[in-house]
């Protein structure tokens, strides 16, 4: 079953449940918010102080960055407009009792085209079943190419951010955006301050691992994943958490970043795909 509600300040959410899953996703950025597989904890971290407010992005869940990840491209806001754009909702399909299927869209628009001056068709779909799975395909439908980059910017719930490993990014090499510097990971990632890597090659299954869970997190199209965490300094500086929120969270990112970016010739589509799953 599922149902259109909103806030009492009219911010409008899809309500979405089955036999085996239920999720809560905004219209405003396509963003899933709450996701929870039966008899398993809450997938997502969802900040209690996170604003519901057009215009202004929420803080947890799936954020997504498109048609730019990160701030380094200065026409654009950072993480791009797509995550405080209203989407339109195209269709819910109960397609068993264990799987709903929902699929949201962004156009162009006179609006956008201020902001980014291209032509385009954004489709995201998400299934909610035992897994999580979205995947987010642009279409460009104008007549000049653009480059995309683009990110699943999720915040994974954890029992303790000093309790996590995160396994998989091994032997890969990563930037760390901190210090600017080109590394490789040879050692599975436990977390004891700020860290913000962006992961970059042949990445395959990821794994959070956490006191009473395991995460899989498997993505397709795509050759970077970013592993983010404030820690103490920096959450004490961020709007819409508390000042202690870093404990409860780390971002595990499924992205098309820096040099894994796309060129979408006129008539071409490209897809990004995340499958998250817990034990």
């Amino acid at each position: 079953m599922y149902s259109l509600d909103s806030f009492e300040n009219g911010f409008s959410y899809l309500s979405v449940s089955n036999e085996v899953a239920h999720a809560k996703i905004a219209l405003q950025g396509a963003h899933i918010f709450e996701y929870q597989a039966k008899d398993k904890e809450p997938l997502l971290w969802l900040s209690e102080e996170s604003s519901f407010e057009a215009g202004s992005a929420i803080r947890g869940g799936i954020p997504l960055c498109w048609p730019r990840f990160g701030n380094r491209d200065k026409s654009l806001p950072q993480h791009g407009f797509a995550r405080t754009a209203l989407f339109e909702l195209i269709s819910v399909e109960e397609i068993n009792s264990q799987l709903t299927q929902v699929h949201l869209r962004l156009k162009s628009s006179v609006k956008s085209r201020e902001i980014w001056d291209y032509e385009f068709v954004l489709d995201v779909v998400f299934d909610i079943s035992e897994k999580l799975k979205i995947s987010m395909t642009t279409h460009n439908v104008g007549s000049t190419e653009f480059l995309l980059t683009q990110a699943f910017h999720t915040y994974f719930q954890v029992s303790d951010i000093e309790d996590v490993v995160i396994k998989g990014l091994e032997e890969i090499s990563f930037i760390d955006t901190l210090r600017e510097e080109h590394c490789i990971e040879h050692e599975p990632i436990v977390i004891k301050s700020e860290v913000d890597r962006v992961y970059e090659g042949d990445i395959g299954l990821i794994e959070l691992w956490d006191k009473a869970k395991k995460v899989e997190i498997f993505a397709e199209n795509s050759a970077s994943a970013i592993v983010w965490n404030p820690w103490s300094k920096k959450c004490l500086q961020m709007s819409g958490m508390r000042d202690d929120a870093y404990r409860e969270f780390v971002c595990i990112e499924s992205a098309n970043a820096f040099d894994d970016f796309k060129i979408l010739k006129a008539g071409e589509e490209k897809s990004i795909k995340v499958t998250l799953r817990s034990f």
